[in-house]
């Protein structure tokens, strides 16, 4: 039976050792609870670090820790007190945490750190290749494993994988700044399905993907050569009953039942009635924005006197990687911030800020979402922000205000909150003011819609639709998959080819016989596919033609000195052996002097485009455009140009990052079957890699053998993967 391994940073079991007895307790919250159900369904195995140093760990420790992690469904990758230094607090936490939450003033770039993070991503490959087998579906989680998907599919090409970012993926201008973001970028598409908490985030690592890759899109989905990889957007949600439940047991409790901050907040309260209280609830990161929060506070009691006395902000900061620079001096940033405000606002019965620098039970959490009026959440960037959900959650009367940073991926679907921008202290002022002075009846019908949707969509759905779309994309790929031209179906192929009395193949030429170049005229052939040519074409029963969109010039200057059979611009021209260049098609250039002026306005407006002049045609290249502008301007010229083509005949052909503008019913397919009149071919073979090479695949004759170039929409029979699997093809041809 097939199983689901998910693979983390850390396990979600945690482990303590006491006179050499080891305990495991399972982990609550985030991650652990979203992926509770995936674990413990099919048998499920969870891989990553312990928490353990090799150091710490003798052999019989090492196997009494793997024996408890055995009875959790899980299974570790050891590391040293080194590998955690660099892989954890040094690349993960000193270069991508920050960069990607766009603090590119904190990131730091170490090769060494770079080179252990690699090594460590290849131990968690390892540890998968011992747990897997076949029909097993992986899922990688977050920052520290960016790279784990492209090593596991080097160790098993055909496993289906999906990947999660949990922290926000920044614009490409941010990204690009990253010396090893081509390993980044190819460690995540080793994935069939890349998930983000929102679309802002795909649509960044998308158009990364677009500018430093070269990968063409369609839609949300990246065509590689071999498989499709999609991107999709899946906000995290919480364990909605779990804390509806424990706030409703905590607004139930009496007297001493109660926990002792309840105690102490109740006698606040009460002996206060007009008080109201603030919950401010982060990890003690500089992302969180926890000094400008403390500013923003102090400018609301310095902008309305009259809450003073009246409102107290509860601020809990959760220590994190104190062991770090910045965070020690974040921490000493806040401390005096603290001591500030409340030295400065404080009098006898009355402290503005309640300050916690601790983590605090669930049970307490709950405590502070139930009795809090306002939660003030405003980090300056954050990937997701479930306390945000949590505290809605908790508000069983539906009261209570949130007041929520534009900058998290919480707001893009938590449209009934307050939404601030975090560096406007003006704006946070006044919305405080606005949440404290709001009407009971608008708190409810905000929390009401929020509840509704947060209890629908919460962690086991989002865990199950992404496990869906991964089903649904991995079975996309492999109905592709169903027509690749793998070894049996080549030979075969082969095989009919050998017992032919006569036979016929067309090769389209760029992006087949030779991969693409930035500048066309770079993509010449080379010594070795004239050789195999010549093998092919030397055969007494064999014809071979080499039909392409390339000008006529260019392709005499590259072939003419041979004997095969050439169709250039679409089936404008024909030249057979050493025989004269013919017309294949009445032909004029006339209309040049209409359209070449638009398309010369077009490349200055546009950076790293060209125009390719041809006898008959006009190309307007953007490959080495910017990906996104390169699109967008081809659509502008299509448009711009519509009325024009109807009136001269003509029509325009989407290649691969060129739009052809030419004579119309001229094209491959028309050109490929006058090739055939009078003949009696009983082995036909045409292959090619673009849109225009579909015309080719749709005129010949059915029984023709037709093969698309990568993993493209196509009318064709089969696929191959690229030019390295065209150029075997080729050799095969040419051995018979």
């Amino acid at each position: 039976m097939s199983k689901t391994i998910i693979i983390s940073n850390r396990l979600p079991v945690q482990l303590e050792i006491d006179k050499n007895e080891v305990s495991a307790t399972p982990s609550v919250g985030g991650l652990a609870t979203g992926m509770k159900s995936v674990h413990l369904k099919s048998n499920g195995i969870w891989i990553g670090w312990n928490g353990l140093v090799d150091e710490e760990l003798t052999p019989e420790l090492q196997k009494e820790v793997n024996k408890k992690l055995k009875k959790h469904q899980c299974a570790a990758v050891n590391l040293t007190q080194e590998e955690v230094n660099k892989f954890y607090f040094g690349f993960s936490n000193k270069t991508i945490w920050p960069l990607f939450h766009y603090f590119m003033e904190y990131a730091e770039f170490e090769l060494a750190d770079w080179d252990i993070y690699k090594l460590v991503n290849q131990k968690f490959a390892q540890k998968v290749l011992e747990h897997y087998k076949k029909g097993d579906t992986i899922w990688i989680h977050d920052y520290q494993l960016l790279v784990l998907a492209k090593y596991i599919r080097e160790l098993l090409p055909e496993v289906n994988i999906g990947f999660f970012l949990h922290i926000p993926f920044p614009s490409y201008e941010v990204f690009r700044t990253l010396p090893w973001r081509e390993e980044i970028l190819e460690g995540m598409l080793g994935a069939d399905l890349l998930g983000f908490h929102t679309y802002e985030y795909e649509r960044h690592f998308l158009s990364s993907v677009q500018r430093i890759l070269g990968y063409s899109l369609e839609f949300n989905s990246i065509i590689l050569e071999d498989r499709t990889v999609k991107a999709d957007s899946f906000p995290m949600g919480i364990d909605y009953e779990k804390f509806a439940k424990a706030a409703n047991k905590n607004n139930k409790l009496k007297g001493s039942d109660k926990s002792d901050i309840q105690i102490e907040i109740d006698k606040h309260l009460s002996r206060d009635g007009n008080t109201s209280l603030v919950l401010s609830i982060d990890r003690l990161d500089y992302t969180k924005g926890i000094p400008s929060r403390l500013l923003a506070f102090e400018y609301f009691l310095e902008k309305y006197p009259q809450f003073k006395g009246k409102v107290r902000l509860v601020m809990l900061a959760v220590p994190s990687r104190s062991n770090v620079p910045q965070y020690q001096l974040l921490k000493n940033e806040v401390d005096q911030l603290v001591g500030r405000i409340n030295g400065k606002y404080s009098d006898v019965g009355w402290t503005p800020i309640w300050y916690f620098y601790r983590s605090f039970p669930f049970e307490n959490l709950i405590d502070l979402y139930t009795s809090c009026d306002v939660a003030l959440l405003t980090p300056l960037r954050d990937g997701m922000n479930l306390v945000a959900k949590e505290y809605i959650a908790c508000r069983e009367d539906q009261t209570g205000v949130l007041i929520l940073s534009e900058m998290t991926g919480a707001s893009q679907e938590m449209g009934e909150t307050l939404l601030i921008n975090p560096n406007n202290y003006e704006q946070v002022a006044d919305t405080l003011k606005y949440a404290l002075e709001m009407p009971e009846k608008e708190q409810k019908e905000r929390n009401l819609a929020l509840q509704k949707r947060l209890k629908r969509y919460n962690v086991e759905r989002w865990a199950s639709d992404f496990m869906e779309t991964l089903k649904e994309t991995t079975e996309n790929n492999e109905q592709k998959k169903i027509k690749r031209l793998n070894n049996n179906r080549k030979n075969e192929l082969i095989e009919n080819y050998k017992k032919a009395e006569k036979r016929i193949l067309f090769f389209d030429y760029d992006g087949t016989l030779a991969p693409f170049e930035k500048l066309p005229e770079n993509a010449f052939p080379k010594p070795e596919l004239f050789e195999l040519l010549d093998k092919i074409h030397n055969h007494p029963k064999t014809d071979l033609v080499l039909i392409t969109g390339r000008d006529k010039f260019t392709f005499n200057k590259w072939f003419g000195h041979k004997n095969y059979k050439l169709i250039t611009e679409h089936g404008a021209w024909f030249k057979d052996g050493q025989k004269d260049w013919i017309m294949l098609e009445a032909l004029t250039s006339n209309w040049f002097e209409v359209i070449a002026p638009i398309l010369e306005r077009f490349t200055d407006r546009t950076p790293g485009s060209l125009i390719e002049e041809k006898a008959f045609s006009l190309a307007w290249h953007f490959r080495n455009c910017d990906p996104e502008l390169g699109q967008r301007r081809s659509y502008e010229l299509k448009s711009t140009i519509q009325h024009l083509i109807a009136n001269h005949n003509l029509e325009v052909l989407e290649g691969d990052k060129v739009l052809e503008i030419k004579i119309s019913g001229v094209n491959k397919g028309r050109s490929a079957k006058k090739m055939l009149l009078g003949k009696n071919y009983d082995f036909i073979f045409a292959i090619g890699d673009d849109w225009t090479d579909e015309f080719m695949f749709k005129e010949l004759p059915k029984n023709t053998v037709t093969v698309k170039v990568g993993l493209k929409k196509t009318i064709a029979n089969y696929y191959v993967d690229g030019t390295k699997q065209v150029s075997e093809l080729v050799k095969d041809f040419s051995e018979f």
